[in-house]
This record gives C-alpha cells, sequence and structure tokens, in this order.
C-alpha cells in the first residue's frame, strides 16, 4: 500500500513541478505556448490558459498534501517506536561503593 502511495505522490510532484514551471512569471518565465500569433482564432486566450494551469496547480497541490498527510499515517502505523517515545538508556551495571584502583604505569 506504501508503495502505490508513494508512487503517486512521486507523480504528483513531477506533474506539480512542471506546471509551476509553464507559468507565465510576472517577468516572462518560461512561458511555454504563449508565444507569437495568439490572436482571437486561438484555442485559449493567454487569460483562460493562466487559469487553467492556476486550477490545476491548486488540485496538484492539494493532491501532493493529501498523499503527504498518507504517508505520514501510513508510515506511523509499522509499530515502531519514536525515539523521543523511547526510554532513556539505563546503565544496568552495579555501581561501585569504594575507592578507584590505581593506575599502574
Amino acid at each position: 500500500m506504501t508503495a502505490i502511495v508513494l508512487t503517486i505522490h512521486l507523480m504528483i510532484a513531477l506533474a506539480l513541478v512542471i506546471v509551476v514551471l509553464l507559468q507565465r512569471s510576472e517577468g516572462g518565465g518560461l512561458g511555454i505556448g504563449g508565444g507569437g500569433g495568439g490572436g482571437m482564432g486561438s484555442f485559449m486566450s493567454a487569460r483562460g490558459t493562466a487559469n487553467l494551469l492556476t486550477r490545476t496547480t491548486a488540485i496538484l497541490a492539494a493532491c501532493f498534501m493529501s498523499t503527504s498527510i498518507l504517508l505520514a499515517i501510513l508510515a506511523g502505523n509499522t509499530g515502531t517506536q519514536s525515539i523521543v517515545d523511547r526510554p532513556a538508556a539505563v546503565d544496568t551495571a552495579p555501581a561501585k561503593t569504594g575507592p578507584a584502583a590505581p593506575v599502574s604505569q
């Protein structure tokens, strides 16, 4: 189950990176597909393309967050304890009550 969700998570992450790079920034960005000749006869206007990419980014971001949460939940159900939850290591050796023996050289 975890492997399937992780695979989907990685595909969503890759798609999210691609969609973000396709968007036109204020400085122009990559702006792929927005080149010359986009008059009234084009399939989608510049505003329509921007709205589509913005919606796609929002949907992919929501999917990315949900798969991240799902992976965290699945990782928490493995039965292992967190480092914080483990008790501190206790020294079980008996303490010496007398003075230490001198070290000879």
